[in-house]
């Protein structure tokens, strides 16, 4: 931690809620100008998405129901850090198959972002995965709640660069993600990491 982190010292913390995925708590913090600020801040469990590239340069795309903003948005395959001891990785291709129904041979690190640091913690990983197969129809997840009207589709990853850029999409994750992979895409693939990159922490 750096010599200026230091001068954001928590002086104290109450927690307001705690649920299954997310913790909110008001915190007193040391300011670099002298005396204190309230910071009230959601803890959460992170998450993962993942950029599924076929063999023919189309991207899976979902179609989902997210209430807080009422209505249907266009997303990434994508889940929360919520299976103890589950591996990001892991959790990305099980994502991918209860979301989109597929599996893939490759997957590396695209991108790590922030999703909203003003006021969460939240930590999104971004994947890339290639080499896509099916999963077999008698294996497939059962999807319930908002899950139960999944739209799936496939679209050019450069049409789906146009949805970004008309405001078509706009879940941050899938911002990231599609904009990243284009990137990676037209530079051979050269930046991407490993797909056991640490996190930045």
């Amino acid at each position: 931690m750096s010599d200026l982190e230091h001068r954001y010292e928590v002086r104290s913390r109450e927690e307001r809620y705690r649920g299954r995925i997310f913790t909110v708590v008001s915190e007193e913090v040391t300011m670099p100008g002298g005396g204190t600020a309230a910071r009230d801040l959601v803890r959460h469990v992170g998450a993962v998405a993942v950029v599924a590239l076929d063999d023919a340069g189309q991207v899976v795309l979902i179609r989902q129901y997210r209430h807080p903003v009422g209505r249907h948005l266009w997303e990434l395959p994508a889940g929360l850090m919520d299976v103890s001891g589950e591996e990001l990785p892991a959790a990305a291709l099980r994502e991918l198959a209860e979301e989109a129904d597929l599996t893939a041979e490759r997957i590396d690190v695209l991108v790590d972002l922030h999703s909203s640091p003003g006021f969460t913690n939240e930590l999104v990983r971004v994947y890339l995965a290639r080499d896509l197969a099916d999963v077999p129809v008698g294996e497939r997840h059962e999807r319930r709640d908002e899950e139960a009207d999944l739209q799936v589709v496939r679209i050019d990853l450069d049409e789906a660069v146009g949805m970004v850029l008309a405001g078509e999409i706009t879940n941050a994750s899938a911002v990231a993600g599609l904009l990243a992979a284009a990137r990676a895409r037209d530079t051979g693939w050269s930046a991407l990491r490993r797909a056991d990159a640490p996190l930045p922490r």
